[in-house]
């Protein structure tokens, strides 16, 4: 790495681990905010726009929420780099949740009102998103880039939610159409009981509705402590299911797999992205043969994706692993930014939410996302890949 850049970097990520309020109380954090913009506006420096971020950095997520907000660091960095000249510069401060709705709530708060957050930014998790465009409605400000919301918050009563990624129902019928093409039409489902599961399910029966398939045979949603898992997977097993549509984190889905396999089930399973494809294999491990899982971004392998090339490039000049929650924290930022730098410096929320509505096509580097869709997003492309037993990716 060039020295000058590995510098610069180390700063740039210094910087952002203080802001991430990792190690610091709320007070700390935000008298290190309003200093930082107080002196910036004496010095006629660039405007630093804050982007704040509640994630899980511990808890059942974690593993998602740490390489969300790793691949986002890196597009932050990036664009500085880039923009240094331009007047306008991004800080990205994180606060743990733990994957808990009320911490996300308590952060979203503390991010708009204490730190003066210009926007949310990529809250994971469908309960935690839903907080989070709680209370950014309640305090007039913007919710970007949540991962694995429901599709409740892409109706028009949220117009002031941007996502990056296509909504459950458009993973959900690449889903259920792929279980008809092979000819599986009796489809059962297993999912968390909690705000995405709920979410999952709902995605599918409609999809299944819309494509005119026939309905779900056996539905579970069982609470993630598993405890009545093994009661639960065996009343969907009764129903003779060709396939299985999985709702959950990877621990959820992990045991049921194995719980289902060791029982006989010789049926396909199906798996939305949120389940996190590298816990998933760390959990598995030979075992995650021949279970297919949408992805909603592009392999982070090498590729001539130019997103992707950059992407791995970031990777390479940091202490990061390449990894698909990454690249798309990656992808996140990096539009967070390109609306931010087309609303110009003197931005306010109600200009940045008109520049957002309009990016309904945006060429993020040969990988086209729509900020503004309903619930059909022809725009984005979803992939159904599988892991072999070693690990590889196949389509």
């Amino acid at each position: 790495m060039n020295t000058s850049r590995r510098d610069w970097l180390g700063k740039a990520y210094g910087a952002l681990l203080l802001g991430s309020g990792l190690g610091l109380g709320s007070a700390a954090g935000s008298a290190l905010a309003q200093a930082t913009r107080s002196s910036a506006s004496a010095a006629g420096a660039p405007r630093v726009v804050l982007l704040g971020q509640s994630v899980p950095l511990t808890g059942t997520a974690y593993e998602i929420g740490t390489a969300f907000a790793a691949g986002s660091r890196l597009a932050v960095s990036d664009f500085n780099e880039r923009n240094a000249a331009s007047g306008l510069q991004l800080k990205l401060l994180q606060l743990d949740d733990g994957y808990d709705a009320a911490r996300a709530t308590a952060n979203a708060r503390t991010l708009l009102t204490t730190h003066k957050a210009d926007m949310l930014f990529g809250f994971v998790g469908t309960a935690s998103s839903e907080a989070g465009a709680n209370v950014a409605t309640q305090q007039g400000s913007l919710l970007f880039a949540p991962f694995a919301a429901s599709d409740a918050l892409r109706g028009a009563d949220h117009p002031n939610v941007f996502h990056v990624r296509p909504g459950m129902i458009d993973e959900a019928l690449k889903i259920v159409r792929q279980c008809a093409t092979v000819g599986q039409t009796r489809v059962a489902l297993v999912g968390d009981d909690d705000a995405m599961g709920r979410a999952g399910l709902a995605a599918v029966q409609q999809a299944a509705s819309e494509l005119k398939l026939p309905p779900l045979v056996a539905t579970a949603l069982v609470p993630a402590d598993g405890g009545k898992l093994d009661a639960a997977l065996k009343a969907v097993q009764q129903q003779s299911p060709q396939a299985i549509v999985l709702v959950s984190l990877s621990g959820t889905t992990a045991n049921a797999i194995r719980k289902l396999r060791k029982s006989g089930y010789t049926g396909n399973f199906m798996a939305f992205s949120i389940v996190g494809i590298d816990p998933l294999y760390a959990t598995l491990g030979k075992d995650i043969g021949g279970i297919v899982i949408s992805q909603v971004v592009p392999s982070p392998r090498p590729s001539a994706i130019p997103i992707v090339k950059e992407y791995l490039a970031a990777v390479d000049n940091s202490d990061q692993t390449a990894s698909y929650e990454g690249l798309e924290g990656f992808i996140a930022a990096k539009a967070a930014g390109e609306a931010v730098r087309r609303a110009g410096k003197g931005f306010s929320s109600a200009s940045l939410q008109r520049v957002m509505t309009g990016m309904t096509d945006y060429d993020v580097g040969g990988f086209r996302i729509n900020l503004r869709p309903g619930l059909r997003d022809n725009v984005r492309s979803i992939d159904l890949i599988s892991i072999s037993s070693d690990g590889r990716v196949l389509r």
